[in-house]
């Protein structure tokens, strides 16, 4: 069966968590990746005034950048209680530019601690890109 075009799946995992997303660039694959760490915390998002944070990194390569765009949107979620759900993405080589889009987090069934490196890498296919994401929880 062919995986639709952009897409995320939770993946088996001993200890950690182990997210696997397809998508046909890299500015997609860090949105569907976002959505899937979103999705494996359990987060719900308040109704309301929606703010915007902007991001920009200079990643030595594309899992770095992969792995410091999840680390902000954590950290926006620790230190201001925001969940991003809209994102406009800008990538250049390893340069992102990005402007997210969110609301309050009103709940959130489980905790990322990090992001890792852990076998990270992102795979070209004929469809696009893909990786495997572990999170330490």
């Amino acid at each position: 069966m062919k995986k639709p075009p952009i897409g995320h799946r939770e993946v088996e995992h001993t200890a950690d968590w182990e997210l696997e997303v397809w998508a046909p660039d890299i500015a997609a694959l860090l949105e569907e990746a976002a959505r899937g760490m979103y999705e494996l915390m359990s987060v719900e998002l308040a109704k309301g005034p929606r703010q915007r944070r902007r991001i920009v990194l200079d990643a030595g390569d594309l899992e770095q950048m992969l792995v410091e765009f999840l680390d902000e949107l954590l950290y926006l979620g620790e230190s201001e209680e925001l969940g991003c759900d809209r994102y406009r993405l800008t990538v250049e080589g390893c340069h992102l530019e990005a402007m997210v889009e969110g609301v309050p987090i009103v709940a959130q069934g489980k905790e990322i601690k990090a992001v890792t490196y852990h076998r990270l890498e992102v795979d070209e296919t004929e469809d696009g890109l893909e990786t495997r994401i572990v999170f330490d929880v």
